[in-house]
């Protein structure tokens, strides 16, 4: 099936979209530069392990370094070699958009639905990954975890992207790929869909899920029956 609606739906009135794993096609890439992270530092992380660290705030993401390799991790040091390692990846190859967006965004624009990226990631990254492909003007707000108090899973990037956009949360989809990202919309009380990219939901990320949609395009027809 191409999309699956889990619960029962309010009108969508604004889209949110998390940028990693969503709009472009990153996260194998986060995942990865974790793992050489890791190793680098003499740890070993798993495929698995590198996937639960996406989109995981300052506080969040030390703590699950911890679970995973005991106290004295710095999470710091971590992501500093990961963002060392990925930029020099993506200055030489780039990054690519995930299919379905650019006619997600012209569907949304059709219909004058606001949209909004809400991410963990900086604003010049966002900037610096979305203007060669064309899409960082596409969005009617740029929305970062480093603008808001608290980053994912808590609800506040969802909040404050909602109010962005001029849309009360209840009435706005959030697109993301990850339990983390899920769990911050559903707190924010959007209705949180996820498309999946690296993952399928597990049964604790489907206990949020208004719906799941297996594409970009696919989320086209989940909005079209909301807001006819």
């Amino acid at each position: 099936m191409a999309f699956e609606i889990f619960s029962p739906g309010r009108e969508v009135r604004g889209v949110l979209f998390d940028m990693d794993g969503v709009v472009l096609d990153t996260e194998k890439l986060y995942a990865r530069f974790w793992r050489e992270a890791a190793e680098e530092q003499g740890f070993c992380m798993s495929y698995e392990q590198a996937l639960g660290m996406r989109s995981l705030n300052n506080e969040a993401g030390q703590a699950q370094l911890e679970r995973y390799f005991g106290t004295g991790v710095s999470r710091k040091r971590f992501r500093q070699i990961r963002i060392r390692r990925m930029d020099e990846y993506t200055e030489q190859y780039g990054v690519e958009a995930k299919p379905g967006i650019f006619e997600l965004l012209t569907f949304l624009e059709e219909r004058g639905i606001p949209k909004a990226i809400t991410t963990s990631s900086p604003p010049e990254r966002v900037e610096k990954y979305l203007k060669p492909l064309g899409l960082y003007d596409r969005f009617d707000r740029i929305c970062s975890g480093h603008q808001v108090p608290k980053g994912k899973p808590e609800p506040d990037i969802y909040l404050y992207g909602a109010q962005c956009v001029g849309v009360e949360s209840e009435h706005c989809i959030a697109l993301e790929d990850s339990y983390t990202g899920i769990l911050s919309a559903s707190r924010a009380g959007c209705m949180p869909v996820m498309v999946p990219d690296l993952d399928q939901p597990d049964g604790k990320t489907r206990a949020l899920l208004y719906g799941k949609a297996d594409s970009l395009l696919d989320v086209i027809g989940m909005i079209g029956r909301r807001t006819e």
